[in-house]
């Protein structure tokens, strides 16, 4: 009778020794991302400049216009625009990650055989993720230029850097170069993990290279490719740096949402910015949550699975009782 209350004693004790270790991060969580959420949810509520109220006197400072911002956005003069940035965004998520789980899974299977030079193979695949964004934009600029390295190889001349389809090609092409890479070395780490029994049972079996990589390697990287690819989702959806310094600002077909609210912000019209601003973060935890759902969840229960047979096998008893043994 005396030991629940002990165990609840210590469940208790560890909890609140658990919150005291925790609080410093949620702090800093909550400086750092929360009170930016919180100001951006309020400023998307005003609109900041000079206006005319209905008598006719110049209005300065934040005018409170509740959800006016976030109408015009979908509704108002700046509806076009806004749609147009958000497709962009989502085609070049979803073309972007899909090219780069392609080239990363094959990367990963180059870099994991064994190979003389190994290392220098894997050193050179992972160059282009270690520059910055900003930097390999201004190389992909050079090699995007009329007489650039793309028109010799191609032989023709065409305008990477203006309007149309041209513009949204070279900052695919630049996106995947630089971020496959990433992909290819989280795969790796799962590839490294994988025993060599499964592939020799398989080989013994009769299973060919193609049915080993459907039936072996990609079920059991799957837990590291889905993180990998929920990293990459949610970093092209936020995507900037890239398409702003390869191809500029106020290009049609290349604007992103965080292009958008940038270009917002820069003149001054903070309250739409923030509206933005918000609709971007919605879009993106819609999506992550989608992600983890449908993808993730499995993963984890089936690790769980996993470990709770295994755990009942080891404890299983050697002799089941009612069951004499000559």
């Amino acid at each position: 009778m005396t030991v629940l209350p002990r165990r609840g004693r210590a469940a208790g004790e560890a909890g609140r020794l658990a919150a005291l270790l925790l609080s410093p991060t949620f702090v800093v969580l909550g400086l750092v991302v929360g009170y930016p959420l919180v100001a951006a949810l309020r400023e998307s509520l005003y609109q900041t400049g000079q206006t005319v109220d209905a008598e006719g006197f110049v209005v300065q400072g934040e005018r409170f216009v509740g959800l006016d911002n976030y109408a015009a956005m979908f509704s108002g003069p700046a509806a076009a625009r806004f749609w147009n940035a958000f497709g962009n965004t989502t085609f070049f998520t979803v073309v972007t990650v899909a090219a780069e789980v392609v080239i990363g899974v094959a990367m990963a299977l180059v870099m994991h055989q064994a190979l003389r030079w190994r290392g220098i193979v894997r050193a050179g695949i992972l160059v282009p993720w270690a520059i910055p964004t900003a930097v390999s934009a201004i190389l992909w600029q050079w090699i995007f230029q009329a007489d650039g390295v793309a028109n010799a190889i191609i032989g023709s001349q065409v305008l990477w850097t203006t309007e149309g389809w041209q513009a949204k090609a070279a900052v695919m092409i630049a996106d995947i170069w630089k971020t496959a890479p990433f992909i290819g070395l989280l795969v790796l780490a799962g590839l490294q993990i994988i025993p060599r029994d499964v592939y020799e049972a398989a080989r013994v079996d009769g299973a060919g290279p193609v049915r080993q990589f459907f039936s072996i390697t990609l079920p059991l990287v799957r837990p590291v490719l889905v993180v990998a690819v929920l990293f990459r989702v949610l970093d092209t959806l936020r995507m900037f740096d890239l398409p702003f310094v390869l191809i500029g600002n106020r290009k049609e077909s290349v604007e992103t949402l965080t292009m958008l609210a940038w270009d917002e912000a820069s003149n001054l019209r903070f309250g739409p910015a923030a509206a933005y601003a918000t609709v971007l973060f919605g879009y993106v935890a819609v999506v992550a949550l989608v992600f983890v759902k449908l993808l993730g969840a499995d993963v984890i229960g089936e690790a769980r699975e996993r470990i709770r047979k295994d755990r009942a096998r080891k404890e299983e008893p050697l002799v089941r009782p009612g069951v004499v043994h000559a």
